[in-house]
């Protein structure tokens, strides 16, 4: 197995604005009142065009689709939570909590992949949305693909029942436990996993602080250091500047990078800064508009193909 991948697919958006319904458990969101909603949509795509440059110019490969015309989505730029793509051929579409988030969910970006690579069969588990019931992609789930261990942050968007469903058939071994962070002087629910944490091939950035039980806490340590990761510890400020947002790609040369915003990389101190080169570069992009409003970051905004090309 391999953990990380040269291709990826990034949704360059239309609508992208506040979503009322997502913010009702997402505290990362903030409303912005100086600026119009063309302001906004002009400084989101110019953000996620600068985003996509820098990934291109160091040779990753970027399917980009644009949002549609017609169909208003506010968060299609995080398109992660609605699918996820495997090594095994596999699709695999999510149940998502917020109902104007379920209509981002794309035939034409489906059949793309189909005409174009080998795409084995695609799960659809998107009937329990009718018993609200939760699994947003690689937001709920992060994954060591290399040891097959999928770590949850149980939320009110990430079902314990589906979890162990989609570890049942993948063959993951699932490590739960339960997130918090700081909000208005009382300890909130963090709404997904890759909020807290990342995986890498060799390492993991985690919010250690933000798991108030220690039994969990200990276990997550015990795995990640089980299977050979190193632990770089980020506080919950970092966190709340999306420190624990980032995603690990190589390039079609197998040179290994860390994604991350410009606000995740200047909340870092310089020992994180060099734990983290000692394996790989840092790629950060300016991502304020999009982070503030949508409450996700650069890892949310990229979902990795792992599908073979035809």
């Amino acid at each position: 197995m391999i953990q990380n991948t040269s291709k990826v697919i990034m949704i360059r958006p239309k609508h992208f604005n506040y979503n009322i319904e997502t913010a009702d458990n997402n505290y990362f969101q903030k409303r912005i009142n100086n600026l119009s909603s063309l302001d906004i949509k002009q400084k989101s795509i110019e953000e996620f065009n600068m985003l996509v440059c820098k990934l291109e110019d160091n040779n990753i490969t970027v399917d980009v689709f644009d949002d549609r015309e017609d169909i208003i989505t506010t968060d299609s730029v995080f398109p992660n939570n609605w699918f996820s793509l495997h090594k095994n051929g596999n699709l695999y579409l999510y149940p998502m909590f917020s109902k104007n988030r379920r209509r981002e969910r794309r035939n034409d970006i489906v059949e793309y992949l189909n005409n174009n690579y080998h795409l084995n069969q695609i799960i659809d588990l998107t009937k329990y949305e009718e018993e609200k019931k939760f699994l947003e992609g690689t937001g709920s789930m992060v994954l060591d693909r290399i040891h097959k261990i999928c770590y949850a942050s149980i939320s009110e968007r990430t079902d314990l029942n589906l979890l162990n469903s989609f570890c049942e058939k993948l063959e993951y071994d699932p490590i739960t436990f339960r997130s918090y962070h700081t909000v208005d002087k009382k300890r909130k629910e963090i709404y997904h996993t890759n909020v807290i944490m990342n995986i890498g091939e060799n390492y993991s950035i985690i919010c250690l602080e933000c798991i108030d039980n220690k039994n969990e806490r200990d276990l997550i340590i015990r795995k990640l250091k089980n299977t050979g990761k190193e632990i770089i510890e980020i506080s919950e400020f970092q966190l709340n500047n999306f420190a624990g947002n980032m995603l690990e790609i190589e390039n079609e040369n197998n040179k290994k990078f860390i994604v991350m915003s410009k606000r995740a990389y200047k909340s870092l101190h310089k020992d994180q800064i060099t734990a983290i080169e000692n394996y790989n570069e840092i790629i950060y992009s300016d991502l304020n508009i999009i982070e503030t409003l949508g409450g996700g970051s650069a890892r949310c905004m990229i979902a990795e193909n792992f599908l073979e090309k035809k």
